[in-house]
């Protein structure tokens, strides 16, 4: 992997999207979706979408790679203009992608060109125009949180507003135990579910369309599981759960958590939890606190939420840095990484010259973290990682001595940036401010 290359090609953002190829999208539904949705019992239930034809703004959940198949299973026949984020975007097959209608950006960056282009293909190809407001994949079947731009959103585009949201892809292929689907094909469905019509998007308030997203925007693949009593006899189907609980909730130790097999372990107390073929959790001692899997990772975000709250939170660490400009990587070689009540920081030498970035809590809602990262050509392993993004760059960091702390760094950035923001409504200094 290249390191330095003045060279170095950048994405083109301004460009307009296309619109999807018929002949193309046509191809790539008989070869990759239909041969693969086929045995999954898969429907959808449309709410409201009574007249509702393209273009819509769609949002949807995020739960797997199986979301863009199930999609275009639901919008059926039409085909659609997306929003994707760089890194999927394969370096040698980019003009293939653009013929799917996808629209590129840097996540957790806010970008007008975006915007305009979002309004383009809404006003000039007539498709359905879809958005993962999460920004990222859901770590336990839940929602990730949901910007409160996308009531401005809608009001641009004019368009009705639908939420789409799809049950039972999450436990095919979770973020930390990816891969492997075809050993795991339970039932999946979807709802499309109108929330406002085109008049009603134009004569709401953008705080009334923001209520009804909130309201609408609700799903639990976990207990979608249990309650439908859908069997996942995979062997291997709690290895990686210890990337989203990495803090023991009988010893409350961090980072000490291990899976493997069907089986969650804490390797300071040694306590074990057995991953039923149902998704839940059972401790093999008999004495189970957290049955639900989301139970146990809303009470790590809880006691990151009071390390905010009482101004303690502190994480540090080096890291490995590598970056994406357009759509390959480079390596930057070690850099420094920290966050703490003031934002979050990271430094390292990019192409040979000294680079600091740092996001203030409220420039930064979210943060993109992966679990296990590989490189575009599959050949890089890169392991656990967080993404930071200016305009031009992208930026992989990979912690070097701390395993399995990216999900806390994740909780913390949005209960900083949650708590900066009610600071500001107050009237009150930001924590930044406050902290200098």
């Amino acid at each position: 992997m290249k390191k330095y290359n003045k060279e170095i090609k950048r994405y083109d953002f301004t460009q307009k999207p296309r619109k999807p190829s018929k002949v193309f999208m046509g191809l790539i539904k008989f070869f990759a979706l239909n041969p693969v949705i086929a045995g999954l019992g898969f429907k959808c239930e449309k709410v409201n979408m009574e007249g509702i034809k393209p273009p819509y703004f769609l949002l949807c959940n995020h739960a797997s790679k199986m979301d863009h198949r199930l999609l275009l299973k639901s919008i059926k026949p039409y085909n659609m203009n997306y929003v994707i984020a760089i890194d999927s975007v394969h370096y040698r097959t980019i003009r293939f992608t653009r013929l799917t209608g996808c629209i590129v950006k840097r996540k957790f960056v806010q970008d007008f060109n975006l915007i305009r282009n979002m309004k383009y293909c809404v006003e000039n190809y007539g498709t359905p125009l879809v958005v993962y407001p999460e920004a990222r994949y859901s770590f336990d079947g839940t929602p990730n949180y949901v910007p409160p731009s996308l009531g401005k959103m809608a009001k641009l585009l004019k368009v009705p507003l639908v939420i789409g949201i799809f049950y039972g892809n999450f436990i095919c292929m979770p973020q930390w135990n990816k891969g492997h689907f075809y050993a795991r094909r339970p039932h999946v469905e979807s709802k499309l579910k109108c929330i406002a019509t085109a008049e009603e998007v134009q004569t709401l308030s953008a705080e009334e369309l923001n209520r009804r997203i909130q309201e609408n925007f609700v799903y639990d693949d976990f207990k979608y599981q249990y309650d439908n009593k859908i069997s996942l006899k995979y062997k291997k189907r709690a290895k990686g759960l210890h990337h989203i609980l990495y803090q023991c909730c009988e010893c409350g130790a961090e980072f000490e958590m291990y899976s493997y097999g069907t089986t969650l372990e804490c390797r300071h107390c040694g306590k074990k939890w057995n991953m039923t073929e149902y998704g839940r959790l059972e401790a093999y001692d008999g004495n189970t606190r957290f049955p639900h899997i989301p139970d146990w990772f809303k009470w790590e975000r809880g006691n990151v939420k009071r390390e905010v709250e009482q101004g303690t939170y502190l994480f540090e660490d080096e890291v490995e840095v590598y970056n994406l400009p357009k759509n390959k990587y480079f390596s930057q070689g070690k850099g420094k990484f920290r966050q703490d009540m003031t934002g979050t920081y990271f430094s390292c030498n990019y192409y040979g010259e000294p680079l600091e970035m740092h996001f203030t809590p409220n420039e930064l809602d979210s943060i993109q973290i992966d679990f296990d990262h590989r490189g575009r050509s599959r050949k890089q392993f890169f392991g656990d990682c967080v993404s930071l993004s200016n305009a031009d760059d992208s930026f992989w960091l990979h912690p070097i001595n701390v395993r399995g702390c990216i999900m806390k760094i994740s909780f913390a950035a949005e209960e900083l940036h949650i708590l900066s923001m009610q600071k500001l409504k107050n009237g009150q200094k930001t924590i930044a401010a406050a902290a200098e």
